[in-house]
């Protein structure tokens, strides 16, 4: 009988969090007290952004990347939100370009200047209008430029181009007949590797996979035995993760196949605690970290396409709760340490911003490592936002890590955008077979002169707003009328029984 040993081999094993020293973190960010389920921080190879805490409206820090140690109290931010902001995000193909959404409905697209910002920045250089309540997520399309998704609370998703309109080109899910469904309400969004898939977890915690052109719902998962919370595509293994919780509110990870949501793949209970469970997936060495809302404790594992799918590697422990978490894009690391990770950990209890770096151990860690940094998606884009809106579906395009190496753009140059002139989103020709279904109905919009329609775009939402409220009124006082004559049936039925 041979001896078979059950550990399984991986040259991931060993991987270690190495947080950084008090000087190379970020001392004295008055870190967001908001109960809101985002990062709140967002990093690039620049600049590290931190939605801060600010009373009469809303702002987030800008700090470049190598602005390490104390912060000064009075640092300028960029406040030009009259609400709190809830979310930002960098732009993939330009490290000085930067997206916020807000309570005050609005999306907003700021210019950092190359030297950080050095004044108050209160102007952006587009103000995003779309939404008639506050905007929750906002997402970056992962291969076509200046394309934005944003997800609020008036049940809407938009697809916005951030350097050309001022208004939504596509609205992906809306109300319709004046429903709101709690599958509208989106508490996480992931792109596949194309963009050409949108995978959504909703108020009504089930796990959907989109069609983003059209907001066609191709697949829904069952909320029997998981519900989900947040959700990403596995680029590569063709595999969706979403983590949430059990019936018995186990904090839970569930692997999917996004072509069938009937069952799932994988299914595993980690602890009782109720924080939200962050994941984060590196493509290239096939990693997934999860990091908990509220946790000092970041657990990393290894995907793979053969069954059970997910081993367990090892975790990060410390003593101090992150509150949210940034990444460093792949170009960002630092290869000649070994660095295939890097989070910035928010920790409020201390208004500290503490990189923590995923080190490989190597003998020679000078030297470049293929096996580690393969080509990895880069900051090139490649298409436009008009060739994806009218239907082409292009791979990111790809980057070598190695110092020295350039890579040339596989695909055809293409003009810089100049508007929708030629063939503007309004034109369905592209879309040829695509019929609306009963409960989400896409919406087309195109504008030549924003500045025109202006007044009236924002007079209309508040009109909505209006008219939503005054229904809400009109069926708490049809409950009121239904609940008093219940009681009134019941006082003569019981008078008539005492006589």
């Amino acid at each position: 009988m041979s001896w078979r040993s059950s550990f399984r081999c991986s040259k991931f094993r060993h991987v270690f969090g190495k947080p950084s020293t008090k000087e190379r973190g970020y001392d004295g960010v008055p870190i967001a007290r908001s109960v809101h389920d985002n990062h709140s921080c967002s990093a690039n190879p620049c600049f590290l952004a931190v939605v801060t805490e600010c009373a009469g409206g809303g702002s987030f820090l800008v700090l470049p990347i190598h602005h390490t140690g104390r912060v000064d109290p009075q640092h300028p931010r960029v406040c030009g939100h009259s609400g709190r902001v809830l979310d930002v995000k960098w732009n993939p193909f330009d490290d000085h370009c930067i997206a916020s959404c807000s309570e005050d409905c609005t999306v907003k697209i700021w210019d950092i200047p190359v030297c950080g910002v050095q004044q108050n920045l209160t102007k952006a250089r587009t103000t995003l209008i779309g939404h008639s309540r506050r905007v929750a997520l906002i997402e970056w399309h992962p291969t076509a430029e200046n394309l934005l998704l944003s997800s609020a609370y008036d049940y809407k998703v938009t697809m916005l181009i951030g350097a050309v309109l001022r208004y939504p080109v596509r609205v992906v899910l809306m109300p319709i007949h004046h429903r709101y469904p709690s599958d509208a309400l989106l508490l996480s969004v992931s792109f596949n590797s194309d963009g050409s898939r949108l995978a959504v977890t909703s108020k009504d915690r089930r796990v959907r996979v989109l069609d983003p052109r059209t907001g066609r719902i191709l697949q829904v998962s069952s909320s029997k035995t998981h519900r989900a919370s947040k959700v990403l595509y596995i680029g590569g293994l063709k595999m969706l993760l979403s983590t949430g919780s059990s019936p018995w509110n186990h904090r839970q990870i569930v692997l999917w196949d996004p072509d069938d949501l009937s069952e799932p793949l994988f299914e595993e209970d980690l602890d009782g605690s109720a924080g939200v469970l962050f994941p984060f997936y590196d493509p290239d060495t096939h990693m997934l970290y999860l990091a908990g809302k509220g946790d000092g404790n970041i657990r990393y594992y290894e995907l793979s396409t053969e069954k059970p799918y997910i081993s367990f590697l090892s975790e990060c422990r410390s003593l101090l709760p992150q509150k949210g978490l940034g990444v460093m894009p792949k170009r960002g690391l630092d290869v000649s340490a070994c660095e295939v990770f890097r989070f910035y950990r928010l920790i409020a209890i201390k208004d500290l911003v503490e990189p923590l770096s995923m080190i490989v151990p190597r003998k020679e860690s000078d030297a470049f490592q293929e096996d580690l940094f393969p080509m990895t998606a880069g900051n090139q884009a490649a298409m436009t936002a008009q060739e994806w809106l009218l239907g082409v579906n292009r791979s990111p395009v790809l980057m070598s890590l190695k110092p020295g190496t350039r890579v040339t753009n596989p695909y055809p140059e293409t003009p810089a955008e100049k508007g929708l002139d030629a063939k503007y989103p309004g034109d369905m020709s592209g879309l040829s077979g695509w019929q609306p279904d009963e409960t989400h109905i896409p919406l087309w919009t195109y504008c030549c002169t924003p500045h025109c329609c202006e007044p009236l775009l924002q007079a209309f939402y508040r009109q909505q707003d209006e008219l939503r409220g005054l229904r809400e009124q009109v069926n708490a006082k049809d409950v009121r009328i239904t609940q008093l004559e219940l009681d009134l049936n019941n006082t003569r039925n019981n008078m008539r029984a005492t006589f």
